[in-house]
Order: C-alpha cells, then sequence, then structure tokens
C-alpha cells in the first residue's frame, strides 16, 4: 500500500514539472521578440577635433627688481670722513652734495702751491730781467755770447718752474674740491658703505645710489630655457605678493658667464611703464612662453585605458561608432593631455561620456571642438 503512495507522487511531481515546462516556453519566447525589438543605445558624447600645432610652454621664474643703472660714490683720495649728508632712502638731485671729507691736508698743500707759484713768478721776472739787459749789451758789444747764454737758459729755466707750479697749484686745488662728494644724476640712495668718523680709502663705496631712469626684474635663468626663449620675447612680471601690479619688459642683458654655484645665467628684463608699487628689491614672478616641437593637445578627459596602456576613443564619423586606441603619452598637464604618438590631425576622440562606452557603440555627438 505504501510502495503504491509513493509511485502515485512521483507522477504527480513529474506532471507538474511537465506543466511548468510548457507554460515557460511561450513566457521565454516573449522575451526573446521583446528583446530582439528593443532599439540600440545610442549614447550621447562630447568630442574634439585633433589638431597638430606648435604649442607655447609657460615658464615661471622667480627675481627681484633693480634699478636700471645704480653707481656707488666714492671719493678720490683716502682720508677721514667728517659728514654724510645722505641716508638710505633719501632722494638726490644732480649737484647735490652727498658727503665731505676732512679738508685740512688738502688746505695746506693748496697754500704751499700757491706759495710756490709766487716764488716761481719772482724768479722769472729777476731771470726776464737779467735776460733783458744782457740781450742790450750783447747787441752794443759789451757783454760776451757766453753770458748772454747763460741769462736765457735761466730765464727758460724759471719759466719751466713757474709751469710747474701752477699745475701743482691746479692739483692742490682739485684735491681741495675732492674733499667733497656731489651727485651727478637724480636718484634714491640704496646703501651705504660708511660712516662719519671712519677713515675711507680712495675708491671706497660710501654711497649707492639707483638712479631713476628705469627699473629691471633680474632672473637667475637656466641655460636650457635661454636656448628656447626667443629674445624679442615678452615677459610679463607682476609682484609675488600682489599679482595684480603688473608691467611687461624685455630682455636688455644677458650674463655671458653662468655662476660658479648655481650654473644658471643673470638675466636683465627691462621693464616699461613700471608700477609705482613696484618698488627696488620687490620680489616679482616673470612669466614667458618658449616655443616647443609640434603637439598634439587634447582635453585629460578624453583619455581612458585599454590593454593597460593609455587610450582614447575614436569616432568614425560616417558609422557615428567609436573604437579604442592606444596613445603614446608625452606629458600630462593639468587640463590636458600632450600626445605623440596614435592620433593623426583631423580624427575626431570623445571627451566626455568615456566611461560608459564599448567598441562598436553607436553615438550622437553633442559637440566638437578643436
Amino acid at each position: 500500500m505504501l510502495v503504491s503512495v509513493n509511485k502515485s507522487m512521483r507522477r504527480v511531481r513529474a506532471l507538474g514539472a511537465f506543466m511548468g515546462l510548457l507554460m515557460a516556453g511561450p513566457m521565454l519566447a516573449g522575451c526573446r521578440d521583446e528583446a530582439k525589438d528593443e532599439p540600440p543605445v545610442i549614447r550621447p558624447v562630447r568630442t574634439v577635433t585633433v589638431e597638430q600645432r606648435k604649442l607655447g610652454d609657460s615658464v615661471t621664474l622667480t627675481g627681484h627688481v633693480e634699478a636700471e643703472n645704480q653707481v656707488s660714490f666714492a671719493f678720490r683720495l683716502g682720508g677721514r670722513m667728517i659728514e654724510r649728508l645722505a641716508n638710505v632712502g633719501d632722494p638726490v638731485e644732480p649737484g647735490k652734495i652727498l658727503a665731505r671729507m676732512d679738508p685740512q691736508n688738502e688746505i695746506s698743500a693748496l697754500r704751499t702751491a700757491q706759495a710756490t707759484l709766487v716764488a716761481a713768478e719772482g724768479q722769472l721776472v729777476k731771470t726776464s730781467n737779467a735776460f733783458a739787459r744782457q740781450e742790450t749789451l750783447l747787441r752794443q758789444g759789451f757783454t760776451t755770447r757766453a753770458q748772454y747764454d747763460a741769462a736765457q737758459q735761466a730765464m727758460r729755466a724759471a719759466q719751466s718752474q713757474v709751469d710747474s707750479s701752477q699745475a701743482q697749484l691746479e692739483n692742490a686745488e682739485d684735491r681741495v674740491g675732492f674733499t667733497e662728494l656731489y651727485a651727478d644724476a637724480a636718484g634714491t640712495v640704496t646703501a651705504v658703505g660708511a660712516e662719519p668718523g671712519e677713515v675711507v680709502q680712495a675708491g671706497q663705496m660710501v654711497l649707492q645710489v639707483a638712479r631713476q631712469d628705469g627699473r629691471d626684474a633680474i632672473f637667475d635663468v637656466p641655460a636650457q630655457l635661454l636656448r628656447q626663449a626667443h629674445d624679442t620675447a615678452i615677459v610679463e612680471v607682476a609682484l609675488t605678493d600682489d599679482p595684480t601690479v603688473k608691467a611687461t619688459g624685455r630682455v636688455r642683458e644677458v650674463a655671458p658667464q653662468a655662476d660658479p654655484t648655481t650654473r644658471t645665467f643673470r638675466v636683465r628684463v627691462g621693464l616699461s611703464d613700471t608700477p609705482a608699487a613696484m618698488r627696488l628689491g620687490s620680489t616679482v614672478t616673470g612669466r614667458v612662453t618658449v616655443d616647443s616641437s609640434p603637439e598634439i593637445a587634447i582635453p585629460a578627459t578624453a583619455l581612458t585605458k585599454f590593454n593597460s596602456q593609455p587610450a582614447v576613443w575614436i569616432v568614425d564619423q560616417d558609422k557615428k561608432t567609436v573604437s579604442t586606441r592606444n596613445v603614446e603619452v608625452v606629458r600630462f598637464d593639468p587640463a590636458t593631455v600632450i600626445i605623440s604618438q596614435g592620433l593623426t590631425p583631423g580624427e575626431v576622440v570623445v571627451t566626455a561620456g568615456v566611461q560608459a562606452l564599448h567598441d562598436g557603440q553607436e553615438v550622437r555627438l553633442l559637440g566638437s571642438t578643436q
């Protein structure tokens, strides 16, 4: 009896499974028909048209502002400086006295030269009179030729002594004038090298004056950048602490020899229309564009990965489908990628929507830029 019941249960289960399969068949067929009738997904993307152009790299350097012409004032002779009439930051005008040296020794030398000249002139008068008498006596035959020649020689020696004394007097007068230091052009005192009471040597810097005829921005530039930049390139200069204060300039002077420590060359950029806020010694930032070889730049959003290598999606403009292509990247900039191989000018590259694409997918172009 129990065996008969088990057999009946197995028949019921088999019949239920068979009926389930019969009912699932039409449902699966309906799903296949619905999937077959669903249109393919067309992805909207943004694109860029590839162009090869000669890009310019922007290089930024830090420097400082100096006067275009800066001169150091010094006494022509040594001595004790008794007065300095200008300090750092003071404006100076042409002819203004800057410093004085104790002139006592030079005044004494001047008086000595004056006395020597007076004595020499007295001797010249004496010898001139003697020569005149010998000349008269010679014509009358009352003197010898030897005495006449001696009188003439004495007069010439006295004249030479007068000339020498005159030159010494002029030199003494000049030395008295050298005890005072005068400005020869308008400018501003930027440094001092001696204080009143000090004994200074001839040529020792007493004051340094920046003339008002221009301003330079000074930069230490690597040799490679010098080779890439044009001599006529315009340099944009701005204050480091206030970038709104700007000026432009051109390279005015390049040091002929590199610094032995940094191996850089000092470059002076002559500024035009320098703002008043760009004071001497201010730290500035200089920006210049240098030439590079022709390159292809695309937005950084266009880059993806394929076969573990950088790649981009290329649009077939006839079929409106996309395919991946590996590219070689030279460098990454904040917003762009520089490509050296893998793209040719005129091709269209997807820049937005790259995450949802697959090979052969049809796309709709939202916008194309260069």
